[in-house]
């Protein structure tokens, strides 16, 4: 549910500051708004490449791309739901909803509308889309790395964490000291009934 939410929050937002951009933007002189003037600017441009203006005139390629990784990342997501915790999944969901932003531009446009431009740092023109997937992708990085993510792919089973549970030590309280007793397991004790 979080994920589909996610989604739909950043399509909404970014395709409505897209329309906001290609009716407004339009009718001012060179197609820019100074919000803050040399420093960061709504400046409207259709960008036919990747994100940030790279690798120009690739539509196909970015459609194909683009629904190969949402459906990865849409069955992964499903498959492994109950393992994932809140930043991974959320992380996903943000780069899955900019990367369908930037698809319903290019399948219906053939480019996609950006608007952003940091003009102090001179920076390329970006839009919300975009700036989901990069926020997504750090944080889906830094969690990969330093937090919960690192250690999905190194879980036990369920059932391996399961016999490990039932062969721990316990306690138990022996003419009233207490020492720790190693319990023999289902699983052995039936072997051990085997071999007699």
């Amino acid at each position: 549910m979080l994920e589909i939410v996610v989604i739909l929050v950043i399509l909404m937002l970014d395709q409505g500051s897209k329309i906001i951009a290609a009716d407004w933007l339009t009718t001012l002189p060179d197609n820019t708004y100074p919000l803050i003037q040399d420093i960061f600017h709504l400046s409207y441009v259709e960008n036919r490449g990747a994100a940030f203006g790279m690798l120009q005139n690739g539509r196909v390629y970015f459609l194909i791309v683009t629904v190969i990784v949402c459906v990865a990342i849409a069955v992964f997501l499903f498959k492994e739901r109950g393992k994932l915790h809140f930043l991974l999944r959320f992380s996903l969901a943000l780069i899955v909803g900019g990367a369908l932003g930037n698809f319903i531009d290019r399948a219906y446009l053939g480019y996609v509308r950006d608007m952003f431009y940091a003009v102090c740092i001179n920076f390329a023109v970006f839009n919300v889309a975009d700036s989901a997937i990069c926020v997504g992708s750090a944080l889906l990085f830094l969690d990969l790395m330093f937090f919960k993510g690192k250690y999905l792919f190194e879980d036990k089973p369920k059932a391996a964490q399961d016999d490990a549970e039932e062969d721990a030590p316990r306690t138990q309280d022996v003419d009233g000291d207490t020492k720790t007793v190693p319990i023999v397991s289902v699983k052995q004790e039936s072997l051990e009934e085997d071999e007699d």
